[in-house]
């Protein structure tokens, strides 16, 4: 199992992630596209890179929008592996901007 982290040193491995609004040990962001399609496609490769690392995201679709929760369930909280997957959606979403 990950070991969890304080949710500030979390946060200062991100850029624009906040602590998550429903009291969980969870970081959140939301992302903006120009369009469903991108959204949509943004969700797509994410959903693959999420599979291989074999750690999923809470996430919620409207539109061009795109709110991502990211926690570690097994272990109570945010882990290495939230930090990894949340880079990987920042790195995408730029190159989709």
């Amino acid at each position: 199992m990950a070991d969890k982290l304080d949710l500030d040193t979390a946060l200062g491995k991100l850029q624009g992630w906040s602590k998550a609004d429903d009291g969980k040990h969870a970081i959140s962001k939301t992302f903006k596209f120009a369009d469903f399609s991108t959204a949509f496609g943004f969700m797509s490769a994410m959903a693959t890179q999420a599979e291989k690392a074999d750690h999923h995201p809470e996430w919620f679709n409207v539109y061009n929008t795109v709110e991502v929760t990211l926690t570690t369930h097994d272990a109570g909280g945010v882990t290495e592996k939230d930090i990894s997957l949340g880079q990987k959606m920042d790195s995408l979403a730029a190159k989709l901007a």
